[in-house]
């Protein structure tokens, strides 16, 4: 099982983060968090890396709904989605398959939650 899924387009960056965050509000998701790795790696270490955004998406219903199944879920919350730059033409956009990240809790209640996040990902994913 793919603990991810993904797309590449020929598209602009920046005009990518728009459209994936646009993408994401249509399925009830927010943006809690925008780490730019790039960025972050250039201060930190002084090195230079590629544009790479990692996106911390939370729908807040499902977010409820897999708290109140599992306490601890938390340590596995947002759901996280990456745009990184491939080459001047491509940018890739990936996002985590809940199932994956989830297995190892059993926990049916919240299978079910993860099934239904998976879901909306994998469409988001798909209409990009």
């Amino acid at each position: 099982m793919n603990y991810y899924f993904s797309k590449t387009l020929n598209e602009d960056f920046e005009s990518v983060i728009d459209k994936v965050t646009e993408e994401l509000k249509k399925e009830g998701f927010g943006i809690l968090t925008e780490i730019d790795v790039k960025e972050t790696l250039k201060k930190k270490l002084d090195v230079d890396f590629k544009k790479y955004r990692i996106l911390g998406a939370c729908n807040p219903p499902y977010a409820h709904k897999a708290l109140e199944a599992e306490d601890k879920i938390g340590t596995m919350l947002p759901c996280n989605v990456i745009v990184q730059q491939i080459d001047d033409n491509n940018v890739e956009v990936a996002a985590i398959n809940p199932i994956a990240s989830m297995q190892a809790v059993e926990n049916e209640e919240l299978n079910e939650v993860a099934q239904e996040i998976k879901s909306k990902l994998e469409e988001i994913v798909d209409r990009l």
